[in-house]
Parts: structure tokens; C-alpha cells; sequence
């Protein structure tokens, strides 16, 4: 199976190309991995494009690099994260987040072939308190969000056989997050201070590469390939909010349970300890989203991501983020 994975440089894009192989640049050749998912083993050939290579404020550019490129699904985990920029710059956050989705889910539809699109636990408003579902109104309160949703509507009225993946709070080694930042600060000084009435739910990068593959194909797309049918898929209009039988329209993705970024915070200092890791701060101190002035963007207060879903689907349920995310720092935080 061919896959291009958009933003290979970033925190997700980076682990899913390293994930499904030892290889994900555009200049190299294409190298092949077996990964195994606990069904039978999947062969992957991957090119990647980082932002160097693939600006995605650039519609000519995105047409130039992947118009010609044969593959099977396209990823995009390319997108302006930086919530207050966007608030900042809105027409960049649009084209970045909205418009180069509709350019890369058009390129996929004339190929006929699958693109899934990573989107976030902020096109929610985080007033209702219980996990979002796939089917509660998206109600964004910042432009990050609103563009994010954008980008949504954009891939899927284009074919919703196309897949909208939202995760939340992602972590992982190939980009520095939130609880790395704490960590950093914890080395360095005896405070350490983190928003207490904010929740959702941490998300391993490493669990959604593993996670991922069963969606490559949909339905009607791998009984055509099994059939050796060369007939171009007509795309499906509208916005489903749900995963239909052809793997697209919305689906979410996080690790188990929730916490508040103080408590997320805590756990990380309290393995770091437990390894041995030392640390100057001991406790993390609590503060409330009223206190953060120099925010430019609103954030939801409460943005959990339901995975009821993605069990129904696939019969798993992700594991708890205090597991995921003390493999990760014991991994790469533990003494050598």
C-alpha cells in the first residue's frame, strides 16, 4: 500500500511516517515496513512532505507536489496548531486549516483513493461537560476552531467516503507538548503551575499510528481493488457525522479517561520521579482559565472526545492515558 502523509515534520506526522516506515521524505526513495496490528501484517510504502517541502498555504504548490504522485490514502496531519496565532492571523489559520484540506480531499477524489484528515477536540465549546460524540454540533469559540471545522465540512462535502479523525491534547517524542514543557519547567524551577479547570484527555502519537491502519481502506474501495476494477469511484456528497460502512464521515480518537491539565501535569512529575528523573518541583500548583491573560484565543473548558465509536468499530478500547503516557516518559525520560 502507497501512503503520503502531508506534515511528516510535525508531532503526529513524524511518528505515523515513522511508524509505517524508515523513510518519509519526498527525495528519497520509498522504503517498505511491516507493521503488525494484531491481524495480518500490513506493507507499507510511505513519502512524506514536511513543511519545507509542502507549504499548504500554497493551493499551486499542493497540486504540484501530489497531483502526479501514485498512492492509496493520503493523510494529512498538516495544519496551523498555535491557537493564539491563529486568532492572530485568521486568513493564514483558513487556508492552512480549511481550504488546503478541500485542495488535498479533490486531489484524492479524482484519484480515487482515501484521504483521512486529523482534526481537533476544539470545534467544541466544551458547555456540555460529558464526552463529545461524533454527532454533537461542532461550536468553535476561537478561529482555530472555527477554521478546523472548516476543514472538516471542506474534505467531506467533497466525498464522505473521505475520514475526519478528531484527537485531543496530542504527546509524543518527535515534537515538544504540554507535558514535556512541564517536565522542562520542573527541572528548572521549584514552581510549577498548570490550569486546573480545563479537561480533556491526552492522546499518544504512537496509539494513533497503530490505530490507524484498519481505516486505509474503505469498503467499496478494497472490494474494487480485490476485483482489479479499474472504475473510478463516483464521490459521495454531504456531511456525515458518522463512520459509515465505507470507513468515512467523522470518527474520534483519544486515550481512555480525562483529567485537567493540573492533574496531567502531576502524573508526569510523579513519573519522572519515580524513574529517578530529577526534578527541582514537587507539586503542581493550580490556576484558573479566568487567570490566563495573556491568551489571546478562547479554549474550551471541557473537550473530551467520546470513543464509543471507534469501539463499536473495532471492538477495542484505547488504553488510559496515565498508561500511555507513562510509557512515553518512561521511554524517553528515563535515565540512560
Amino acid at each position: 500500500m502507497k501512503i503520503v502523509i502531508v506534515g511528516s515534520g510535525g508531532r503526529l506526522g513524524a511518528a505515523l511516517a515513522r511508524e509505517y516506515s524508515h523513510v518519509a521524505s519526498a527525495s528519497q526513495p520509498m522504503i517498505v515496513r511491516k507493521l503488525g496490528l494484531g491481524s495480518p501484517s500490513h506493507e507499507f510504502n510511505v513519502v512524506g512532505f514536511n513543511h519545507s517541502q509542502l507549504d499548504l498555504a500554497d493551493s499551486e504548490q499542493i497540486h504540484a507536489k501530489v497531483d502526479n504522485l501514485d498512492f492509496d490514502v493520503l493523510i494529512n496531519a498538516g495544519a496551523l496548531t498555535n491557537v493564539d496565532l491563529c486568532e492572530k492571523e485568521p486568513d493564514l489559520a483558513f487556508q492552512i486549516n480549511a481550504e488546503s484540506p478541500r485542495v488535498l480531499a479533490e486531489i484524492c477524489a479524482t484519484k480515487n483513493v482515501k484521504l483521512i484528515h486529523f482534526s481537533t477536540d476544539y470545534v467544541f465549546d466544551g458547555e456540555k461537560r460529558e464526552p463529545y460524540q461524533e454527532e454533537d454540533e461542532a461550536k468553535p469559540i476561537s478561529v482555530y476552531g472555527e477554521s478546523k471545522r472548516a476543514g472538516e465540512e471542506n474534505v467531506l462535502a467533497i466525498d464522505n467516503r473521505h475520514l475526519v479523525v478528531r484527537v485531543s491534547w496530542v504527546f509524543g517524542p518527535d515534537r515538544p507538548s504540554f507535558i514535556d514543557a512541564m517536565i522542562k519547567r520542573a527541572r528548572e524551577s521549584e514552581h510549577v503551575d498548570a490550569v486546573a479547570d480545563k479537561f480533556s484527555a491526552p492522546t499518544y502519537t504512537l496509539d494513533i499510528a497503530r490505530m490507524l491502519p484498519r481505516f486505509f481502506y474503505g469498503k467499496d474501495a478494497a472490494l474494487q481493488r480485490q476485483s482489479g476494477s479499474d472504475r473510478p469511484r463516483t464521490p459521495q456528497r454531504g456531511v456525515p457525522t458518522e463512520t459509515d460502512a465505507d470507513g468515512g464521515g467523522i470518527l474520534h480518537f483519544a486515550n481512555a479517561g480525562e483529567c485537567s491539565w493540573q492533574e496531567y501535569a502531576q502524573f508526569g512529575l510523579d513519573c519522572c520521579r519515580s524513574l529517578g528523573v530529577p526534578l527541582k518541583a514537587r507539586a503542581v500548583g493550580a490556576l484558573q482559565l479566568s487567570q490566563m491573560k495573556d491568551w489571546v484565543a478562547r479554549r474550551p473548558p471541557y473537550s473530551v472526545l467520546s470513543t464509543e465509536k471507534f469501539f463499536s468499530i473495532t471492538g477495542v478500547t484505547p488504553r488510559n492515558w496515565r498508561d500511555a503516557a507513562g510509557d512515553y516518559i518512561k521511554k524517553f525520560y528515563s535515565p540512560k
